[in-house]
């Protein structure tokens, strides 16, 4: 659950990927960049970008293999390569690897950001249509009850799901506690409501792992999930 949807700009050619930087932040991106493969893992893991962008020759690892690598954890996050590689072979290799597009060097910078868009847009369908949510690095699967980071679920409760979900359709926003109340144990009763506190209690523990995502007490009110940028 991010405000502003981040891009991981991977690409060694350091003049290339402050042009494209600037370009995607004017269209109101948030920017990430790395100069090698290695760089860019551990900047996908640490950010959890919505959007990939990643040249193929590359120093330490290519673009190629990094996405192998992230593949292996992740498959839904899209790829849009750069290459001046333009032969058919290459192009083949790339989406068969998992890439959801790939634009030959030279390019435009308008037509990269219209792709880069339209992948964005795509890509925020099929989470809608999955029903999921993405906090921060976690993703959030309220039909199986899952919370998944870095290839490792915890298995929620039917409650700490049904609470969570709640805070993920308001992100941003405070929700009644009595709402919740009357919803999930049928009385906004004194006893019940500590027990709605002992579940946010649960939630904040689990969702620890990312310094970013904080559950608020909303004096009057509630509760608010947020996911704030660093």
């Amino acid at each position: 659950m991010k405000d502003k949807k981040s891009i991981l700009l991977v690409e060694d050619e350091v003049s290339l990927s402050m042009i494209i930087k600037d370009a995607l932040e004017e269209e109101g991106y948030r920017v990430i960049t790395a100069g090698n493969g290695l760089q860019g893992i551990d900047c996908f893991y640490k950010y959890a970008p919505d959007l990939i962008i990643a040249d193929v020759m590359m120093p330490e690892i290519d673009g190629f293999e990094m996405i192998r690598r992230i593949r292996k954890e992740n498959k839904e996050v899209p790829v849009l390569f750069l290459s001046a590689r333009s032969s058919t072979d290459d192009i083949v290799s790339g989406f068969e690897l998992g890439a959801n597009d790939y634009v030959r060097k030279p390019f435009s910078l308008r037509e990269l950001v219209v792709r880069a868009k339209a992948l964005l847009v795509k890509n925020k369908q099929e989470e809608e249509r999955a029903g999921f949510y993405e906090i921060g690095l976690y993703t959030f699967y309220p039909k199986t009850q899952t919370l998944l980071i870095a290839g490792e679920s915890d298995k929620l409760s039917y409650k700490e799901s049904e609470i969570l979900k709640r805070l993920c359709e308001n992100e941003n926003q405070p929700i009644y506690s009595k709402d919740i109340l009357l919803n999930l144990w049928g009385d906004d009763s004194f006893y019940n409501a500590r027990s709605l506190h002992v579940f946010i209690t649960k939630l904040r523990h689990k969702l620890d792992k990312d310094p970013r995502i904080k559950i608020l007490n909303v004096r009057g009110i509630g509760y608010k999930l947020i996911c704030e940028l660093l």
